[in-house]
């Protein structure tokens, strides 16, 4: 449920300005995750959110936070991607990924957030993902790489 809700965290404040922890939870409520303000607290430090400004309506607002070679953000992904993913398999230039019951989003976001310059693009069910790469060979090498962060 804490890798659910920390990618919902990231694909909100990825869709939307918010600019508060409370705004950040009654978000999670209406989208059924019942969560507090301290685990939405608690969230924010683990992924390691940072307030901007924004440049639409020049308030503050959530953004992940980036540094050297690999960012937080990044790493954060590639663990929830290790923890949902349960096979992978490439056929012709698509890869389909099979996850745990309800985390197919999740897995889908952490691809997409990964930013593979051979994915065109993904759709994340309740436990597959289908991701399109540019051809048969990418899908092949997406998968090898993917095989890679599950060990």
């Amino acid at each position: 449920m804490k890798f659910q809700r920390q990618a919902k965290i990231l694909e909100l404040i990825d869709r939307f300005e918010i600019e508060t922890q409370e705004e950040l939870t009654e978000q999670l409520r209406v989208l059924g995750y019942s969560t507090t303000q301290a685990t939405v607290s608690r969230d924010i430090k683990e992924l390691r959110l940072i307030k901007i400004l924004s440049r639409e309506t020049g308030k503050y607002k959530y953004a992940v936070a980036s540094s050297g070679v690999e960012n937080s953000f990044t790493t954060r992904l590639r663990n929830i991607f290790r923890e949902c993913v349960t096979d992978i398999q490439a056929a012709q230039n698509m890869v389909v990924i099979k996850t745990l019951p309800g985390l197919g989003q999740a897995a889908a976001m952490a691809i997409d957030a990964m930013r593979a310059p051979e994915v065109v693009g993904t759709l994340g069910g309740d436990d597959t993902v289908f991701a399109v790469m540019k051809d048969n060979e990418s899908a092949a090498r997406f998968c090898e790489s993917a095989h890679e962060i599950l060990k």
